[in-house]
């Protein structure tokens, strides 16, 4: 019996971009790998769904849109005459295809939570290297792209820097589908500019206005989408859903949980489990943001007050308050909330951090170092674009900005 050819060809339709195409059967055939099409059920925005309805997006399309920056970036380096083999050209998109696959659910939530000191970017060089074994070393050079070990390093800088295919494509996305129009950029004009010099990517000096103001928007996508309050006082309530279920479970209690989650959920989980049991890399290529919420969904009637009030408070979207500061919280203050909590609920004290917790989030606009975002002049001179605008303050780029929070419920008034 002959069996038919499939068309790997194919073209989908992308709400952000249009039609893209899928450039070679290589790729077709990774996005077919269910390890890819796991992506398709992790969120790319976590929870910020709870406070824009359309970010419902996932790491699957972000993926895809990274492919297609990548394919435009590589045929524009191309036409401005740098040394692009087809090999190369397919080894880029490789590597920009597959730099999530190693995402958990709900963004990284579960690298605070259930796991210890395992990064997604870990995950997806252990994935990739036993994509490499399925694919007979096809994907070789792609890999060595990701880790920076290929001599054509401005191909790695398309992958992940500080104007990657990634970050452009994430702000893109992400505002398109929150809303968040002061996060929208002119990727077009960007990958216009792009050239390279001495191996390092740089942008033309007529590209530096869009550069600055893809700056400024990944700075107010990440304090109005990524970092808005909302958004962090849920994720935090998430990780603390997930200790506690994890402490419950590996304390013999009886815990609902889908297979996935339960193998992580009963034991230890680092860097070292996922190099010595090829178990534990099979059960996270199963994770995905339905074993977490089906899971927590049951939790919400779970005896144990502590997981069943946490669940509920996601599930139900029944959030904390939450006050910030540019200053640490008195820690009177957050006592006495908890003895609140604690007297209203007949909780410990212990049990009682669950429910009134502070911390703090950092995000630069700009961070100096290797990694710059590098000007070409004309006459041929190469600036970091903090020295070369006209625009944008150099104190300001170089220090992060820290905000510090407070969560507790909202019936304890202080």
């Amino acid at each position: 019996m002959r069996v038919p050819q499939v068309n790997k060809r194919k073209i989908l339709n992308d709400p952000v971009y249009g039609f893209i195409s899928i450039p070679d059967g290589l790729l077709f055939d990774l996005i077919e790998h269910p390890w890819f099409q796991r992506l398709r059920r992790i969120k790319q925005l976590g929870l910020s769904h709870l406070v824009y309805p359309g970010a419902l997006h996932t790491r699957f399309h972000h993926s895809l849109g990274a492919m297609y920056l990548m394919k435009r970036a590589i045929l524009e380096l191309q036409s401005k005459g740098h040394e692009i083999s087809s090999s190369e050209a397919l080894a880029s998109y490789v590597a920009i295809l597959l730099h999530d696959i190693g995402h958990g659910p709900y963004s990284h939530t579960l690298e605070h939570s259930i796991a210890d000191g395992v990064s997604h970017e870990y995950l997806s060089k252990l994935l990739m290297v036993q994509l490499n074994q399925e694919f007979e070393g096809k994907l070789t050079e792609g890999i060595r792209i990701f880790d920076n070990t290929y001599p054509k390093a401005f191909l790695h800088k398309l992958v992940s820097s500080q104007l990657d295919m990634d970050r452009l494509d994430y702000l893109k996305r992400d505002s398109f589908f929150s809303g968040v129009s002061e996060g929208t950029v002119n990727y077009e004009r960007i990958i216009n500019m792009l050239d390279v010099v001495n191996d390092n990517l740089v942008v033309e000096a007529k590209g530096i206005y869009s550069v600055e103001k893809f700056i400024m928007a990944r700075r107010l996508m990440y304090w109005q989408v990524y970092l808005h309050k909302t958004v962090l006082v849920a994720e935090h309530t998430l990780m603390h859903v997930l200790r506690r279920a994890k402490e419950l479970r590996m304390q013999g209690n009886h815990l609902f949980a889908t297979p996935a989650l339960d193998y992580f959920l009963k034991q230890k989980v680092t860097k070292d489990l996922f190099l010595n049991d090829a178990e534990a890399l099979r059960m996270f290529t199963l994770l995905d943001d339905f074993d977490i919420f089906t899971s927590m969904k049951v939790w919400t009637t779970h005896p144990d007050k502590v997981l069943s009030l946490l669940s509920r408070s996601i599930v139900n979207r029944r959030l904390f308050k939450i006050e910030m500061q540019s200053e640490p919280f008195d820690q009177e203050k957050i006592e006495q909330l908890r003895r609140r909590v604690m007297a209203s609920w007949n909780l410990t004290a212990g049990e009682a951090a669950n429910f009134v917790f502070s911390d703090s989030t950092s995000n630069y606009l700009y961070q100096l170092g290797s990694d710059n975002i590098n000007i070409l002049f004309k006459d041929g001179r190469v600036m970091d674009i903090a020295e070369a605008s006209d625009q944008l303050n150099i104190s300001l780029l170089s220090k992060p900005t820290t905000k510090y929070f407070l969560c507790y419920p909202k019936e304890v008034v202080v």
